[in-house]
């Protein structure tokens, strides 16, 4: 058993700056609600990089008319893009409209990608009222250094 010294030892930390990376995802029945979200937020997005999976991304640009980086829809693996570009240290914040009353075909990648979120330690708002909060944070337009797991161990065992 690893006590909490240790693993408290085992942490680094890592820099998002004040312009954050920020991916925002919606399920079908979210969009909506993603979209009136994002019209209210506009002038605070436009500070921010903006990424989204591929029908959310084409609607944002589209109401917002700002540049959203786009990856694929969701069910096509956008999903699962966006978890890797937040492993690789490319996305640093998530809005994620998801629908819990509807069953997705992409369950297991929706389920990954929020595991990926936690896993590096970003912020993750899951509604609008998470969303609101966190885009009326102080930490909003500044430096934050975040405490994430040192998985080097992890990385060089022994296999």
């Amino acid at each position: 058993m690893v006590n909490r010294t240790d693993k408290m030892s085992r942490q680094k930390s890592s820099i998002i700056g004040a312009k954050k990376k920020i991916a925002l995802v919606a399920h079908d029945n979210m969009k909506k609600s993603m979209i009136e979200w994002a019209k209210y937020n506009k002038a605070e997005l436009q500070q921010h990089e903006i990424y989204a999976t591929g029908t959310t991304g084409t609607l944002l640009e589209k109401e917002l008319e700002i540049p959203v980086n786009k990856f694929l829809s969701g069910p096509l693996g956008g999903d699962q893009q966006i978890g890797a570009s937040i492993a690789e240290g490319q996305i640093n914040f998530l809005v994620f409209f998801w629908d819990p009353l509807e069953q997705q075909p992409h369950d297991p990648d929706v389920k990954a990608l929020l595991r990926i979120a936690v896993l590096w330690n970003i912020p993750v708002a899951s509604n609008r009222s998470s969303a609101d909060f966190l885009f009326s944070s102080i930490l909003m337009n500044e430096a934050y250094q975040r405490k994430i797991e040192d998985f080097e161990e992890y990385l060089h065992r022994k296999i």
